[in-house]
């Protein structure tokens, strides 16, 4: 039998019908959890996820939310213990992207983008922690009470003209996701962030669709390929794995070297 670490776990991953999301959903299935995909717009393609989760075993489910909406996180979440009574796992995945140069941006476009990629977080994990601290550890599911995890980006590193808004949120989430790993910590809730470098999904394929575009990107990744889904997928696990016990509040990039910064020079 292939090794589940989560086996037993149920788990919420926002934002999961597409590109990262549906590469981390995919993974935690695989790694033996229950899986919620939460999505906003095209729900035959996260009905389709679910669909072929559960024919190969795994107890999964759809749920339509806003993550930006209090009330629809709330009833998200309702949703979730209906089901399964608990949750171990909280992947906070959603994220949008409108860019635009300062002088172009307007404040629709800057606050859309903080709404989703800030405080969809901080709504998520706020109904996540309840439950965890509520609920506390369950030694023979796991040694945590809960894993939280944020999705966020090489952009809470690494300024990025053009797009103000976007590294704004990101770099919001690196303290939100710090702040809440110091004070859950003591109840046993591990908090942590995966940042992505350039990921290989529908929403971005704008930036590899030509050669000239892909050699553009690849001159700013060392490892000389773009990231997958699967990629991000697999750090997942691991960070929600009783593997990575000892680890909390740390930014796990997930870039093939992207904050290396290539583009400076090698030092040759």
């Amino acid at each position: 039998m292939a090794y589940q670490p989560l086996r037993g776990q149920k788990a919420l991953v926002t934002g999961a019908n597409s590109g990262i999301g549906e590469g981390v959903a995919r993974a935690l299935a695989a790694a033996g959890a229950a899986v919620a995909i939460n999505y906003i717009t095209n729900a035959e393609v996260a009905y389709a996820i679910v669909n072929e989760l559960q024919a190969s075993g795994v107890d999964a489910m759809a749920i339509r939310a806003d993550v930006s909406k209090e009330d629809e996180v709330r009833a998200l979440f309702r949703d979730v213990f209906a089901a399964w009574g608990t949750l171990d796992i909280l992947v906070n995945n959603a994220g949008v992207h409108r860019d635009a140069s300062i002088t172009e941006m307007t404040l629709d476009q800057w606050e859309f983008v903080l709404r989703v990629n800030l405080t969809g977080m901080f709504l998520c994990a706020r109904e996540a922690a309840r439950e965890m601290i509520r609920r506390g550890v369950r030694p023979e599911i796991s040694r945590a009470a809960g894993k939280i995890i944020c999705i966020s980006s090489v952009q809470e590193k690494i300024p990025w003209a053009g797009r103000v808004n976007y590294t704004a949120s990101k770099g919001g989430v690196k303290l939100l996701m710090q702040s809440l790993a110091k004070e859950l910590a003591p109840h046993r809730i591990r908090v942590n962030s995966i940042a992505p470098g350039a990921v290989q999904t529908r929403n971005n394929r704008r930036t590899h669709e030509t050669q000239e575009e892909l050699e553009r990107l690849l001159r700013l990744i060392p490892h000389g390929r773009i990231g997958l889904p699967e990629d991000i997928g697999k750090a997942a696990v691991w960070l929600a794995s009783d593997d990575s016990d000892y680890v909390l509040g740390h930014t796990l990039f997930v870039d093939g070297g992207m904050t290396l910064y290539p583009e400076i020079g090698s030092g040759a």
